[in-house]
């Protein structure tokens, strides 16, 4: 079937139960315009390529460049790692506990807005595949009641047609919904967790590297 074709049949199928294809299609808009909301925060705003960056931090803190450290964080814009790596280096003065501390503080600062609205993915994927099913239902009830009418057999036929066609659109609506909307939870759950990851891999690797840093200034001065 080429495009104009399943788009007429689309439209047909919207015009005849425009109801239940109306409700569906409302759970898709919501689902695209938060996948598309989440896809510009998770892999524009928040992410950054953390190995290059952090070797890029990890240069100025062995010069003992910490203010240079500090530019490469604030030059990274509203990504999520920089924004940690940059609240223990502003502690790095401190003692092991309290640069931790501050790092730990930043990554739950982070956690909610790039978890933000995601699990409202897999409600509306659950909610679709139900409306889907309920108007599957009621596709059914009128075909049932088509039979039990007493008319000519025409006007059975065309009334059963109907009630099928309704069951049928509603289901197949339903779950392109639904599968469209777990794919995009499933994407957008995983570059989440890829983002806290890196924030923990390399928050570990900053407090290491602060620690080397005061251990070498002491014997220096010895």
């Amino acid at each position: 079937m080429d495009l104009p074709s399943l788009v007429k049949l689309v439209m047909d199928a919207f015009r005849s139960h425009n109801f239940w294809m109306g409700l569906i299609a409302c759970t898709l808009g919501i689902s695209i315009g938060l996948t598309l909301e989440r896809f510009a925060r998770l892999f524009r705003k928040y992410n950054i390529d953390g190995p290059s960056f952090m070797f890029e931090v990890q240069k100025f803190i062995l010069a003992n460049d910490l203010d240079g450290a500090i530019r490469v964080c604030n030059g990274a814009g509203g990504a999520a790692l920089p924004k940690v790596i940059k609240a223990g280096l502003q502690r790095a003065s401190r003692d092991e506990q309290q640069i931790q501390n501050a790092i730990d503080a930043a990554s739950l600062e982070m956690i909610p807005k790039l978890e933000k609205r995601i699990p409202f993915l897999a409600l509306i994927a659950n909610i679709a595949t139900l409306l889907g099913l309920l108007g599957t239902i009621f596709g059914l009830i009128a075909s049932f009641d088509a039979i039990s009418q007493q008319a000519d057999p025409a006007q059975r036929q065309a009334a059963l047609s109907a009630g099928i066609a309704l069951a049928m659109n509603a289901t197949a609506f339903g779950l392109i919904t639904a599968i469209f909307t777990m794919v995009s939870h499933s994407i957008l759950t995983n570059q989440a967790t890829k983002i806290l990851e890196e924030i923990d891999e390399f928050g570990v690797k900053l407090l290491d590297l602060l620690s080397a840093r005061k251990y070498r200034h002491s014997s220096e001065k010895e």
